[in-house]
């Protein structure tokens, strides 16, 4: 069965109670019955079983109204009347959750909205990669260090970062922990912000882990449509944008905005494809595109995909991701990005929108309110030997606050321009 038959077999009337661990089936068919990538080798199942029913029952950590008015908002970016800054860390880990780690974030990610906010003459939404980032997909389902294969780190969620036996396998438990990471997150945004909408800080994360997503997915009262309760956004990423995959399936089911990764092999047949599956209606604010092209590619395969949907008429929101594509490892065995790589492809990204008269509607970013050293470069430049000094990340490297600050000018100085 193909995500299409499973929207099309959809009956409303036919789904079960939505604070059961599953509430997304319609029937005897749900996205369980697809294949589902990047999912974590749980070495018990029945400890799963009672962690998601645990979750089911629990309250969700974001409600349906705040989810609206998020989609009523990137609508607006789609539509050309405002932009969107969306960043936080690669992966969120349990031990990041401190008032005095969450300002900081939330400090460099609102100075980086005011610089794009008045460069652009539009008002800006704020997104975080936060509250809910604590799963990430990887390349190899297993790594190796001197002579000993052990399971690849996938985010605090699922295991942890030290090399060790027990630490590397797949617990469930951890599922747990990151809701109530989250909901400690929530908190501290919500008192930091005021509950202002004018200041309001969305969530977002990629829906990585299904198990998770269904279990905290519940049907509004007031609609009776579903909502993913972890996230106000979700995004599904480059790895499991499968048409008839299990993660585009979920992504079709649930109310939320949603966004899709696109990295230099999408094609513009793809993003159609992309479209009618998660936004058949045409509704603005319902679906955004996140670039990850690479500076040396952005140029050549952007064009093409924002002319095509263009032309069909769907308005969605365009972001540009200029981290992903730029990885690299450094001399010093570091994995890096250099700043100027960054700025290049957002540039590009710009420039491509400039020249086919569209909006460029943002930009998503891993950066800290810290002052790591992950990235190269930078008006407080760091080098290759600087890497081993603060490099923090578990995962991918983040820009630091004085990088992250020196692209938001950067990126001002091409939409005035523009």
């Amino acid at each position: 069965m193909t995500v299409t038959d499973l929207i099309a077999s959809y009956d409303p009337a036919l789904a079960p109670d939505p604070l059961a661990p599953d509430p997304l089936v319609p029937g005897h068919v749900s996205w369980r019955d697809l294949p589902a990538a990047q999912q974590p080798d749980w070495p018990d199942q029945s400890a799963l079983a009672a962690v998601m029913a645990d979750l089911g029952s629990c309250a969700p950590l974001v409600l349906p109204e705040e989810s609206d008015r998020l989609r009523d908002r990137l609508a607006a970016v789609a539509r050309g009347e405002a932009v969107l800054i969306q960043g936080g860390d690669c992966a969120e880990t349990f031990g990041g959750t401190s008032e005095r780690q969450i300002r900081a974030k939330l400090t460099t990610l609102d100075q980086m909205a005011t610089v794009l906010s008045a460069a652009a003459g539009l008002p800006a939404i704020r997104i975080g990669r936060i509250a809910g980032q604590y799963s990430k997909p990887r390349s190899n389902p297993t790594e190796v260090i001197d002579g000993l294969e052990l399971p690849v780190y996938r985010g605090d969620s699922v295991n942890s970062v030290e090399f060790t036996p027990e630490a590397r396998r797949p617990d469930p438990e951890r599922l747990r922990r990151a809701y109530h990471s989250s909901a400690v997150t929530l908190n501290l945004i919500r008192a930091v912000t005021g509950g202002a909408e004018t200041e309001a800080v969305y969530t977002s994360h990629e829906a990585l882990i299904l198990d998770y997503e269904a279990a905290l997915t519940r049907r509004d009262s007031r609609t009776g449509r579903y909502y993913a309760g972890s996230g106000h956004l979700l995004w599904i990423g480059e790895r499991t944008r499968q048409l008839d995959g299990a993660h585009l399936a979920f992504a079709a089911r649930v109310d939320n905005p949603v966004a899709v990764k696109l990295g230099p092999s999408a094609t513009a047949d793809e993003a159609m494809a992309l479209i009618d599956l998660l936004d058949p209606e045409r509704e603005p604010g319902r679906l955004t595109f996140i670039t990850r092209m690479g500076a040396r590619q952005i140029r050549d395969v952007l064009p093409e995909l924002v002319a095509k949907v263009t032309a069909s008429g769907a308005q969605v929101a365009w972001v540009c991701d200029p981290m992903h594509g730029n990885t690299f490892t450094s001399p010093t065995g570091h994995k890096t990005r250099r700043v100027a790589d960054i700025a290049d492809e957002a540039e590009g990204f710009l420039a491509v929108h400039r020249e086919l008269g569209t909006h460029p509607g943002g930009f998503h970013l891993e950066f800290t309110g810290d002052f790591v050293t992950e990235c190269v470069g930078g008006t407080d430049e760091v080098t290759f030997e600087d890497l081993g000094r603060r490099y923090e990340s578990t995962c991918d490297p983040r820009l630091n606050r004085g990088q992250a600050l020196d692209l938001a000018f950067s990126v001002a100085d091409r939409y005035r321009s523009a």
